[in-house]
């Protein structure tokens, strides 16, 4: 007997005889283990043919006496998940209460409400919700959580808002985590629009924030550049009863040293200092001291930071780093291991950033032995070199005309963790390129793509004018076709040492073929594609013309 294919004729037979077994086990009085391994059978057996009428028969009256009498809300659940499809299961929850009048219970309303949000069915999800609302039901901390963050994703910030109005107005408690994860998501999402006029109507009826929530919206608020917007909220915090913490400064005066306004984060600090509510952390001064030391001024670096330690704010490595980063680019590399000795004294331990800096400095003054003497240093104790410390390094042995040892570092590098990047690559290929041995190039570039190392502009480009000066003409093209597959396009100086080499060796039409070529695949607009054919035209000689 086949029961997930029954005839219309011969089903309601079968049915009732299920039936008949599903009312059976349930009327047992003392039912013993078996007798409820039986119960579970027969359930499951109700759930198959459940979803399988459903699925089959797009006229289910005749099941209806069925449904209803059999039909609980647990196995109503079970037959939703079954379904394996929100909208499937959103259908038979309709079917269920139009036509059985039938009430679900909590879990199959979560299921149904996440299971549509994550489809990005809101607005069924919505019809649900409201039909949850009228059997007398409202969604615990987490759903109500779950489905305002998904409406707010879901660009219906207009839901969101009603979601917590309506939990509001029933007295539902709405924990402060909730309004902290639905501005996340938004600030997440870059709707700060949305996220600043909720929190001005959050405000505004008086709704349970906590100072978190604030910040959560300044960070986003500082992170897009708009800082006098996130000043305003600072204020407005104030004159709402709410009190900044030192979180709160710490996410302005970042916000400040983005947009190099370093000068206004120190007078911020100050302002944190006098007030005396709470002390500016170690966060509050590395800050500025970082900013000072991008915009090369050491001086004020150095100032502050002596500051920092006369307060009794204990420095830490990040501090440091800037500092020693700081002097280096300047060319203090005196300064610069001076203030090494200094982070030593502290008690703080130098990292890989540490190393690299050094080792950078001393390859920026032409010391590389130093360098790689720091290198070893930096291995005998155990800390492992960075993917920019092999730059550094590789760098400047290129730039010494030391190939030989750069391509050793690669060679060490490809033994590494390390996922290697084409930045890393290029200067040893160019630098062998300019030394006539385009055939080694060929090999390291080869050794990228066993890598998964993707070449770049800058790699195809090295190699095609490499291969041009050796008068290596094909070899060049099928490179400058590669470069064009990989979705690379070469500047004007490649495309015409190119072209001219090959006019030069009588190749007109392969010169003509690239451009042509580098015409189609690069410009779409019919007034530049006008142009650049007539330019195209002047360049070449009457028999190509």
């Amino acid at each position: 007997m086949n029961l997930l294919s029954p005839s219309p004729s011969s089903f309601s037979i079968r049915a009732s005889k299920i039936a008949f077994a599903h009312y059976s086990v349930h009327t047992q009085v003392t039912p013993l283990t078996h007798d409820k391994g039986l119960i579970l059978r027969a359930e499951a057996w109700f759930v198959k043919i459940v979803s399988t009428i459903f699925l089959r028969y797009s006229n289910l009256d005749k099941f209806l006496g069925y449904f209803s009498h059999h039909l609980t809300p647990s196995l109503a659940f079970e037959v939703i998940k079954r379904l394996k499809n929100p909208n499937l299961g959103f259908k038979f929850f309709q079917f269920s209460r139009e036509r059985l009048n039938f009430s679900h219970s909590f879990w199959t309303y979560n299921m149904l409400l996440r299971s549509l949000c994550q489809v990005g069915m809101h607005n069924s999800a919505k019809l649900v919700y409201d039909s949850m609302n009228s059997d007398g039901q409202f969604p615990d901390g987490r759903l109500l959580g779950f489905l305002v963050s998904s409406y707010a994703m879901g660009g219906r910030i207009d839901i969101s808002k009603e979601l917590l109005a309506q939990a509001h107005h029933n007295n539902v408690a709405v924990d402060s985590v909730l309004y902290n994860n639905l501005f996340n998501v938004l600030v997440k999402h870059n709707k700060l629009d949305d996220a600043v006029r909720l929190l001005r109507e959050l405000m505004r009826l008086c709704y349970n924030l906590e100072t978190v929530t604030f910040n959560v919206l300044i960070h986003g608020l500082c992170r897009s550049g708009a800082i006098d917007e996130s000043f305003k909220f600072l204020s407005d915090m104030r004159s709402f009863g709410y009190s900044p913490d030192i979180v709160t400064f710490n996410t302005l005066i970042h916000g400040l040293c983005r947009v190099n306004e370093v000068d206004r984060a120190q007078e911020l600090l100050k302002e944190v200092c006098l007030k005396g509510d709470f002390a500016p952390t170690v966060v509050s001064y590395t800050t500025i001291i970082s900013g000072y030391c991008k915009l090369s001024k050491m001086k004020e670096a150095t100032s502050l930071f002596e500051e920092m330690v006369r307060s009794g704010v204990k420095p830490n490595a990040v501090t440091f780093n800037a500092l020693i980063d700081g002097f280096v680019k300047v060319g203090s590399m005196a300064s610069a291991l001076a203030m090494y000795d200094t982070m030593l004294f502290h008690g703080c331990h130098p990292d890989v950033v540490t190393f690299t800096s050094l080792i950078d400095g001393y390859c920026r003054v032409g010391q590389v032995n130093h360098g790689l003497e720091l290198c070893r240093e930096m291995n005998g104790r155990n800390i492992s070199a960075s993917l920019y410390t092999f730059s550094v390094l590789i760098s400047a042995l290129c730039k010494s005309n030391r190939l030989k040892e750069a391509r050793d570092l690669l060679r060490l590098l490809k033994h590494s963790d390390i996922v290697p990047q084409s930045f890393i690559y290029n200067p040893v290929i160019d630098g062998y390129c300019k030394s006539g041995n385009v055939d080694e190039a060929n090999i390291i570039m080869a050794e990228m793509e066993e890598t998964k190392c993707k070449p770049d502009k800058l790699t195809f480009t090295i190699l095609i004018i490499g291969h041009c000066m050796k008068g290596r003409l094909h070899e060049a093209i099928d490179i400058f076709y590669n470069m064009l597959a990989a979705g690379c396009y070469p500047d004007d100086i490649t495309v015409r040492t190119l072209c001219t080499l090959l006019l030069k060796a009588g190749m007109p039409s392969v010169a003509a073929r690239i451009k042509q070529t580098l015409f189609e695949n690069q410009t779409t607009d019919i007034s530049l594609k006008k142009s650049y054919h007539e330019r195209t035209r002047s360049d070449m000689p009457n028999s190509v013309n």
